[in-house]
């Protein structure tokens, strides 16, 4: 079931952001594609590294924290350590950061671009341990159809 809804979310990801180049256009649409689709979710978008550190870029959910610093929380240990976090209790997680006390499971996919960090993507349930190995390759395929529209 969850590999036939990425399949869909993968095509659909892909027409979003044929033909545009503009990263911070197709981050709107994709955190908005994953928000209105995946069920479960409070909270999807990105954070953009920028003066060495996490910066809130497009979203849908609740208002969010503006800044995370690097290795602090889920979303700066993504970054940092260019790895997928997922988490299945953010209350355990040390140092989690929380922007939303309605959120209980996070899972974070880095951004990367010719070796180089450029953000995070970052998605938030309400449910305890809400994301599985099909999410999170689902998730990584987006993100990477996302980097790819920017070569």
């Amino acid at each position: 079931m969850k590999e036939q809804q990425y399949s869909q979310l993968i095509s659909q990801a892909k027409s979003l952001v044929s033909g545009e180049q503009d990263l911070i256009a197709n981050m709107a649409n994709i955190s908005a594609l994953l928000y209105h689709n995946l069920k479960e979710v409070n909270w999807a978008g990105f954070y953009l590294f920028k003066e060495a550190q996490l910066v809130l870029g497009p979203f849908q959910g609740q208002p969010a924290c503006i800044r995370i610093p690097m290795g602090k929380g889920v979303c700066g240990t993504s970054a940092q350590s260019r790895t997928v976090q997922r988490i299945a209790d953010v209350h355990q997680f040390e140092g989690h950061i929380a922007c939303d006390a309605a959120s209980n499971s996070e899972i974070v996919i880095p951004l990367v671009l010719n070796d180089e960090l450029v953000g995070v993507l970052d998605i938030d349930s309400p449910i305890f341990d809400r994301f599985d190995q099909d999410d999170e390759k689902g998730l990584v395929e987006i993100a990477k159809i996302l980097m790819d529209s920017q070569k």
